[in-house]
């Protein structure tokens, strides 16, 4: 038996496909006798229209990631889906001329006149001489339309081969909805797959029943659309192999791709989400039919990640896990930093890790995390049922700049229940943040299958409609859409867009002001010296003497009320306040929900002994600035 796994644009070109690389470790180890080859179509079609137009890294990110929300990626090979270069063209222009840009949406044109040929000559080449007996394609975020038109073509020119999906794409009633309405569709697998592929290929081979397989979708005698119960629990760490990225690195090593950026790898330590069995966050459509937390042992993980930078010199590795292992930071994590490894790391991870924490993740060789911060304010992060406040997402952003990491997150807005006056002292208080990773970007919350919003309309969103992409894709009925459908659309929620605006505005000086803003500070013991660079307040350098001034800023370390700092000072609410006011000024504190944190980094690299060695080693003389904040 011969099979070929197919990774279809838009995936990312610049890792390789961690689905078919398990996949085609765990068909060699419960199939030796079959044959597996991953084929890496992203690639090809990178070169195959690098060769026809000018074509860049920027453009294929506008697809794999940039255009996810418009479903620009899959438009463009809807064309070759439904045989018809100019399939839905106009509506397509006239739904995203406000929401793309002009040049973007001229390419999507020429694309989509143009890619029909691509399907083609990719299935021409997958048939050539003797055919696979099975083509199997993972499909998540925009592959779905590329998949389809690759699996059409290819029945078309060898109908006893058979056709089999699974990925995110096709979980619980996206699966079925898929399986139903392509004919050319042989096989869908839901859910995990590590245990169940193998097991079709299985019974393929020797003629056997399939309908014991959990999670599959198959058809009938009279060719129906049928489907098995899905499995009742998620896979054990154990099943779930480590990837085979042969294929890969010797694809990218001849492909444009490789001028565009670095390879990197992509590993998994776990699935699932802790946090998420307990609070599912209301607007996350994550980990599908399963949350359940696992993870492998660590001495397992670390091995993994160990092998494949050995055999294939990468230094970069994405772990795409939805949440941190917390027992990793006592296991994996200092192992991989006594490795002798140079590793750069990217993690998810959740916002209230403490500094200590952080420093961990630091000296492993994280260079990015993705905290999941999403708002700045506290009443918001209650809708969202995120576990944190917005006084420790700020924490997360001031320790991760001490430590050495870049932070990476999206501000949401439209949740039901917030108000306009959840957003303007947050709106005020971004200057004070300048010198600290502002966010991506801003945008209304996208209702997600899988998510609470999604499954309980009381929650707030009860007019859940199919969003508009999917109409300009496909050629399917509303109520096919609505099960075929990840991302939905409902009466807006939560704050006006004039606050958004603002919001956005806010942000986009954040933004613009980062990389020239400063501050930070060097904790001598008895006094504290602050140094400062930014647009909105006009001093440089500020020091901390008395004892309640270093006391007090020690324990803003950490969020604290008025109350806790009077009490933990024994100082009285008046000479509090004062300070507090001061230092407002100064733009040194976050306030949210009556408690308050400082902002300033710890001055990683002693800037200021090497700007003021004398005057520091010495003790000053130092200004002493006005209340405004201004050194005279």
């Amino acid at each position: 038996m011969r099979v070929v796994l197919v990774n279809m644009p838009w995936a990312s070109a610049e890792v390789p496909s961690l689905a078919l690389g398990i996949l085609k470790r765990a068909v060699t180890a419960a199939l030796p006798e079959v044959t597996v080859e991953v084929l890496y179509a992203n690639l090809d079609f990178v070169d195959w229209i690098c060769g026809r137009r000018s074509f860049t890294a920027d453009d294929y990110q506008f697809f794999s990631h940039g255009s996810y929300f418009d479903g620009a990626g899959d438009w463009v090979f809807s064309s070759a889906l439904y045989d018809a270069p100019q399939w839905r063209a106009e509506e397509f222009t006239a739904a995203k001329k406000d929401r793309l840009p002009g040049d973007r949406i001229d390419l999507c044109h020429e694309l989509h006149a143009v890619v029909p040929d691509f399907i083609d000559g990719l299935a021409a080449r997958i048939c050539a001489g003797p055919a696979p007996d099975v083509v199997g394609f993972t499909t998540t975020f925009q592959q779905n339309t590329a998949s389809l038109a690759a699996a059409r073509s290819i029945k078309r020119l060898s109908p006893r081969t058979l056709t089999v999906f699974g990925g995110a794409n096709c979980d619980g009633a996206q699966g079925e909805a898929l399986h139903r309405n392509f004919p050319f569709v042989d096989y869908v697998l839901r859910g995990e797959s590590e245990v169940s592929f193998p097991r079709l290929l299985d019974a393929l081979k020797h003629s056997r029943a399939t309908d014991g397989i959990p999670g599959l979708c198959h058809r009938s005698a009279d060719s129906s659309s049928k489907s098995t119960p899905m499995a009742a629990e998620p896979l054990p760490p154990a099943a779930v192999p480590g990837p085979d990225y042969d294929g890969y690195f010797e694809r990218v090593a001849a492909s444009q791709a490789r001028h565009w950026s670095d390879p990197q790898l992509v590993l998994e330590a776990s699935r699932g989400c802790w946090w998420g069995e307990k609070h599912h966050c209301t607007f996350c459509g994550l980990n599908g039919s399963f949350m359940q937390f696992r993870s492998k042992r660590p001495e397992v993980f670390f091995d993994e990640i160990t092998d494949l930078v050995a055999r294939h010199r990468v230094l970069d590795v994405v772990v795409v896990d939805n949440i941190l292992d917390m027992g990793y930071l006592t296991s994996l994590l200092p192992r991989i930093s006594a490795s002798g490894y140079d590793l750069r790391l990217h993690y998810e991870i959740k916002s209230n890790l403490r500094r200590e924490q952080l420093r961990v993740l630091a000296d492993a060789g994280l260079l990015r995390v993705q905290p999941g911060i999403e708002s700045l304010n506290s009443h918001v992060l209650k809708l969202m049922d995120k576990g944190v406040t917005a006084c420790q997402n700020v924490r997360m952003l001031r320790d991760a700049a001490t430590v050495g990491l870049v932070p990476e997150w999206n501000y949401l807005y439209g949740f039901p229940g917030e108000t306009e006056a959840h957003y303007e002292p947050v709106v005020t208080q971004l200057p004070a943040l300048h010198h600290l990773t502002p966010a991506e970007s801003v945008g209304r919350i996208a209702i997600e299958r899988f998510s609470p919003y999604f499954d309980r309309p009381e929650l707030g969103f009860a007019d859940l409609r199919p969003d508009t992409q999917y109409e300009l894709i496909y050629d399917l009925p509303p109520a096919e859409l609505m099960d075929f459908a990840y991302l939905f659309e409902a009466t807006p929620q939560g704050i006006s867009e004039q606050t958004a605006d603002a919001l956005r505005a806010a942000m986009r000086e954040w933004e613009d002001a980062w990389s020239s803003s400063h501050l930070d500070h060097v904790d001598l013991g008895s006094r504290v010296v602050l140094t400062n660079k930014r647009r909105h307040f006009d001093w440089s350098v500020h020091q901390l003497r008395t004892p309640l001034e270093v006391k007090l800023f020690h324990l803003l370390d950490q969020p604290r009320t008025t109350a806790s700092l009077e009490r933990r000072t024994g100082a009285g609410s008046r000479e509090i306040s004062a300070l507090l006011a001061q230092w407002r000024e100064l733009g040194l504190l976050f306030t949210d929900d009556e408690h308050v944190v400082h902002v300033v980094p710890a001055a990683t690299n002693q800037e200021l002994l090497r700007l003021e060695p004398e005057r520091l080693q010495s003790g000053g003389p130092w200004p002493t600035p006005a209340i405004t904040g201004r050194n005279e």
